[in-house]
């Protein structure tokens, strides 16, 4: 994982956070599919980065990125 991040059962339940905050990664990619630009993000976190924001969205990708395996119908 990328060490702008943070998963620790002591902050936020556990949820990814960008590391030394308690900005939620999903409060990150929740207002970028909601149409915020960068900088609109970077306004109103101002404790983050435009690094972490990046960081926040390789995190959901790696996440997103799982493999299908086949299955064989048991008849």
């Amino acid at each position: 994982m990328n060490p702008r991040l943070q998963i620790s059962p002591a902050v936020c339940h556990g949820k990814p956070v960008i590391r030394g905050t308690r900005v939620l990664v999903s409060t990150i990619l929740g207002a970028m599919s909601g149409g915020d630009s960068l900088e609109t993000i970077l306004e109103d976190y101002p404790s983050i980065t435009a690094e972490d924001v990046a960081a926040a969205l390789e995190f959901a990708s790696r996440l997103s990125d799982y493999q299908i395996s086949e299955y064989e119908a048991v008849a």
